[in-house]
């Protein structure tokens, strides 16, 4: 929190302003950021007049707890045409602060933004980084510097970038926010929470399959040894070691293409499965601003036009929807390309299965002297295990994200 504001009452400042969970909050603005147009939540929770708050700049509301790399991130995101998602906290013209949960999106003229009230333990975490940030700006740090110690923190916390975690905090406040109110989530939405799931599930899964990999790297070098160690009768043992290598070179290749960098066939799968999934809650955002954007009434000032905001968010909203079902074109693509890939695996450790039933064979005949390769097979039978099993959950996973792109399609 910050110190208290000489400018208003005393603890007026640390103190937060009340609003309702049903409630949203809307306002419109030029390229600039100056204010066009609102709902009268946005103006009431705000604490300002209407002639206040049309043709001021939207930064007439922010808190000073807020770090300005935030804002640097969110500008940079906006200019860039991208839609930004984000924890806000504001300050009423008393002094006091609410939390948001913010959804930008830039349209031609400007940006609109949709807000509602944030209830996850996700919104703890933020905080705790936007008051890093702010320390680090306290002591000199630009906004483009503390931009970065956020993306770090994202990075940090597991998420693939910023795309990554705006979808998971979306769906998540969405979801939290329905679940207090005793609602349920749309059928379409709920899938698309699904595929982040199952997605999420391969991350671990691959990660814990590409552990048992590396586990059996030494695998040939030790056959080496111990073939060297049996002069003649060693020569079927070196060449199951060359095979042996053969196959871990494929398999090496295959991890890389598979799970390492931001081209490879998993990320690709991710970042259109996220995608949709922020795509889908925004929309569903824009479409229960609409719903509950009130009818004119002597809320609003001459120059506020309801119709034409409803209409603008409709726009928008149809434009977030028509987005979604064109990335389901991008998931289907990539859950192929993913399940091809992980056949490919599958065909790798057939050939570890033959090599493992070829070291029992040669353990068997060599009798006493084989009690070394007795060892390296009990190894490979316990990796392969491992590599199997997390494979056969990888394609389950990955069907789950295929059957929800159908169920999607057939509901689009």
């Amino acid at each position: 929190m910050s110190e208290l504001d000489p400018a208003f009452p005393s603890g007026v400042s640390n103190s937060e302003a009340k609003f309702q969970l049903a409630e949203a909050f809307y306002s419109r603005t030029d390229k600039r950021g100056v204010i066009q147009s609102g709902n009268s939540v946005f103006q009431r929770v705000a604490g300002h007049d209407w002639e206040q708050l049309i043709g001021a700049p939207h930064k007439l509301i922010r808190h000073p707890d807020m770090p300005r790399g935030m804002f640097h991130l969110l500008w940079e995101r906006l200019k860039a045409g991208q839609p930004t998602a984000a924890y806000v906290k504001n300050r009423r013209s008393c002094g006091r602060f609410y939390w948001v949960f913010a959804l930008f999106a830039p349209t031609e003229d400007g940006y609109i933004s949709t807000r509602i009230k944030p209830t996850s333990p996700l919104r703890a975490e933020v905080e705790g980084i936007y008051t890093e940030m702010s320390k680090r700006e306290a002591g000199g740090a630009s906004p483009a510097e503390t931009a970065e110690d956020l993306r770090a923190w994202i990075d940090a916390k597991g998420f693939a970038g910023y795309d990554a975690f705006q979808s998971h905090a979306l769906a998540t406040e969405f979801e939290a926010r329905a679940r207090q109110m005793g609602r349920t989530l749309e059928p379409k939405l709920k899938r698309f929470v699904d595929m982040a799931r199952a997605i999420s599930d391969v991350w671990e899964e691959a990660g814990r399959m590409t552990e048992a990999f590396k586990a059996i790297r030494t695998v040939p070098m030790n056959m080496r040894i111990i073939a060297s160690r049996l002069e003649n009768a060693g020569g079927p043992i070196s060449a199951i070691s060359v095979n042996y290598s053969q196959m871990l070179e494929e398999m090496s290749t295959w991890v890389k293409t598979f799970v390492e960098g931001d081209d490879c066939v998993f990320a690709h799968i991710r970042r259109a499965v996220l995608m949709g999934q922020f795509l889908a809650f925004a929309s569903a955002t824009e479409r229960e601003m609409i719903s509950t954007f009130e009818v004119p009434d002597d809320a609003y000032p001459d120059d506020v036009d309801v119709g034409n905001e409803i209409a603008q968010l409709t726009e928008h909203e149809q434009r977030f929807a028509q987005q979604t079902v064109d990335n389901l074109s991008a998931v289907e693509r990539e859950a192929r390309r993913f399940a091809h890939s992980v056949l490919d695996m599958k065909r790798f450790v057939t050939g570890l299965s033959s090599t493992r039933m070829m070291c029992k064979i040669e353990s068997a005949s060599l009798s006493e002297s084989g009690t070394a390769l007795t060892g390296i097979v009990e190894q490979l039978d316990s990796c392969q295990e491992e590599i199997e099993e997390r494979l056969a959950r990888v394609m389950d996973l990955n069907a789950v994200i295929q059957n929800n792109t159908s169920m999607l399609r057939s509901m689009s």
